[in-house]
């Protein structure tokens, strides 16, 4: 159990099988629940929430359950990241859109006290734009940057036409990231 429920957690996420990596360092409550955590993430990588995701911490999985994936998961919601991660270094996984298998390392980091005002969630740092939703995953996404990236591609016409000629691989802009934060958070209140 965490020292103090209101702990604040300095979490690192990490895009699994992506050269060069992709991650951000968020800062979020010990009793965020893995529901609120998950829309944290979606913010803080840029996803869409789109598709269906879950977290595994040892063998338990937790999400939404899914009558296409069985009974095997258990509600996130009301799950608190402190009631997983105890120790700083622990680590769970979060799984994002299955047919394209996003795999996310969620490392525990470190453990601040709690100040007021300073509950998170917060993004203090990160690299490289994340993948845009449904680009076929790991492979698909190097696929798509090889085709995107060099204008005498045989698909680099489609690929721009798909996402607009405005996508940078290296761009990360913290000051947005947590301008949506701040937004989300407003929503949830």
């Amino acid at each position: 159990m965490p020292r103090n429920l209101r702990d604040l957690y300095q979490i690192k996420v990490s895009l699994s099988d992506v050269t060069p990596p992709i991650w951000r360092r968020l800062l979020v409550s010990s009793s965020t629940d893995l529901a609120l955590l998950h829309e944290i993430i979606q913010v803080a990588m840029g996803w869409s929430s789109e598709h269906l995701h879950q977290f595994t911490a040892g063998n338990r999985q937790f999400g939404v359950r899914d009558e296409d994936f069985g009974d095997g998961i258990t509600p996130e919601r009301g799950v608190r990241i402190g009631s997983l991660l105890k120790c700083e270094n622990q680590t769970i996984s979060y799984d994002y859109d299955f047919s394209d298998a996003w795999e996310h390392q969620i490392l525990l980091e470190k453990i601040l006290p709690y100040k007021p005002g300073e509950s998170g969630p917060v993004c203090i740092d990160g690299s490289r734009s994340c993948p845009p939703d449904d680009v076929g995953g790991a492979w698909g996404y190097l696929e798509f940057l090889e085709a995107y990236k060099d204008p005498g591609h045989p698909d680099h016409s489609e690929k721009v036409a798909w996402l607009g000629n405005c996508f940078d691989p290296e761009r990360f802009d913290n000051a947005e990231v947590n301008k949506k934060l701040a937004e989300l958070e407003k929503i949830r209140a």
